[in-house]
């Protein structure tokens, strides 16, 4: 019964082996008829047949699809390309530089330049040191906005727009405290990119970050705003504003000045920085507020310089381990460590230890957002400011100062012969010039790329005291022996802190 069992089982094995092989021979040779048969053809559609997935909405509740083509194709013509150019000289040799002239200059200025000392043989002919970042083009005037460390201690600076059009950029003025920068260029029917109300940014809305990283140019990476009014610590300037706007947005190397943008293609801030341990992103970006890029860039063209306006207090964010420490209740808001004696804060009543809530009613959380809120006043504004004091609030009204403890507006002339130059200028005192013996001058408050830095190896503070031989006793003998004024210029003057006379020269052709 066994064995007859074994035998019906082989059987049916034979017999399923066999159908399973008859279906693949039937299968190869229909198969082989077919394809002599049918041609092979690819079909192709002028387009991807798609569904769009994800929606959002705006604040009016409307629900619509999430598309980033539309908005990327509104901004991409505002976002520019910035390569400088910096030329270092050899260390070695920079101290003799500072009294030694070009031989056309030299030959052109005569006996003037007899005591100069005379450069070291063998010199180094410097090297050339390049630098990549971004712009967003805000104004028809070709007015570009980009970050401070893009174009710091640069001698020249070059756009290049989206179409690949390239000019040489003029620096109009900078704000190392807040890392801005204002350029300009000079050209025709530029596209520009609006900037809007940052504090109506909200975390988790959708932005898109455009500009140039390592090398790859016009490049849009999205993301959400991820915080608002973040610190990281990386501006040194003694009186630097930190309120960023944090992103998920990929930034890298290059991305720097470039812009970031909602939905509506509207400019929201400046691209800045990124958290990274390698360089590279890793998930956090941070960009300058568009209300304090707007602030900056009114000063600079009203004024000639940024106006701050400050408090004159030393702050803290208020936290439950601040509270415990100064065993107080704790309260949101932002605690007052020390307050400058004759400061703005002490004259207005504001003590060591209040814990300011709000600020002209928009309540203050956090030290970058007070901040912030402060960095957007001038010199001699006013703003009530909103205390706890003992559990109490009391308000007061303190009219804002200057670093120099005044309510006045400073202004610097930005004559276009000036900006050429590439300097801002102040004028000397009747005191500072006594002590100096010396019976006036101009000093060069700050450089930026331009003839003098491209031309010379002139330091910040030198103080011109004749342009080809001419008396300069202020900021207006400056633009005047300037103005119209073709082939080369010579500049007399002195350092504070270097005894003797050193003198500079370079040329106006273009």
């Amino acid at each position: 019964m066994i064995k007859k069992n074994k035998e019906q089982k082989t059987w049916k094995v034979y017999c399923f082996s066999a159908l399973i092989a008859l279906l693949v021979s039937g299968a190869v040779i229909g198969g082989s008829q077919w394809f002599k048969k049918e041609a092979i053809t690819l079909q192709q559609v002028s387009g991807v047949q798609g569904q769009n997935v994800l929606y959002t909405a705006d604040k009016e509740g409307n629900i619509t699809p999430l598309d980033f083509t539309q908005t990327t194709d509104k901004v991409l013509d505002a976002v520019v390309h910035i390569k400088s150019t910096q030329t270092r000289p050899n260390g070695n040799i920079q101290r003799f530089e500072y009294r030694q002239l070009p031989d056309p200059f030299r030959d052109f200025f005569g006996d003037m330049f007899k005591d100069s000392p005379q450069m070291p043989e063998g010199r180094l002919e410097p090297q050339p040191m390049y630098g990549t970042g971004s712009g967003v083009i805000i104004n028809e005037k070709g007015y570009i906005i980009t970050n401070n460390h893009v174009i710091d201690n640069a001698d020249e600076v070059e756009v290049t727009l989206y179409n690949n059009e390239t000019y040489k950029a003029t620096v109009i003025g900078t704000d190392p405290t807040t890392d801005l920068a204002l350029l300009q260029i000079k050209a025709n029917n530029l596209k520009t990119m609006a900037l809007v109300n940052s504090d109506d940014v909200e975390v988790g809305e959708w932005v898109l970050a455009v500009g140039n990283p390592m090398g790859l140019n016009s490049t849009v990476t999205a993301g959400i705003v991820s915080a608002k009014a973040r610190n990281i610590n990386i501006n040194k300037e003694k009186f630097a504003v930190e309120s960023f706007i944090q992103t998920d947005a990929a930034i890298n190397p290059g991305n720097s000045g470039g812009a970031l943008v909602n939905l509506q293609g509207n400019l929201i801030g400046i691209n800045t920085a990124i958290a990274s341990r390698t360089g590279t992103y890793n998930g956090y970006g941070f960009a300058v507020p568009s209300n304090i890029v707007t602030k900056v860039v009114e000063d600079i063209l009203k004024y000639g310089s940024v106006q701050r306006g400050m408090l004159g207090v030393t702050i803290r964010t208020m936290d439950g381990s601040l509270a415990k420490e100064k065993d107080v209740e704790f309260t949101k808001g932002v605690w007052v460590e020390n307050v400058g004696e004759d400061s703005a804060a002490d004259k207005a009543g504001i003590k060591s230890g209040d814990i300011i809530v709000k600020v002209n009613e928009v309540a203050v959380t956090t030290s970058p957002r007070l901040q912030e809120i402060i960095a957007r006043q001038r010199p001699g504004d006013k703003v009530n400011v909103t205390v706890k004091r003992n559990g109490q609030e009391k308000e007061y009204q303190v009219v804002l100062e200057n670093s120099n403890g005044s309510t006045e507006i400073t202004r610097r002339e930005k004559k276009e012969v000036l900006n050429l130059l590439g300097a801002d200028f102040e004028s000397m005192t009747k005191d500072e010039a006594k002590e100096l013996n010396i019976d006036g001058g101009v000093r060069v408050a700050r450089l930026y790329p331009g003839k003098i830095r491209k031309e010379t190896q002139m330091r910040e503070g030198f103080i011109i005291t004749h342009i080809d031989g001419k008396k300069v006793r202020d900021i207006d003998d400056v633009a005047k022996i300037l103005e119209d004024k073709d082939g080369g210029v010579m500049l007399e003057g002195v350092y504070e802190d270097t005894p003797g006379k050193y003198y500079y020269a370079f040329g106006m052709d273009s």
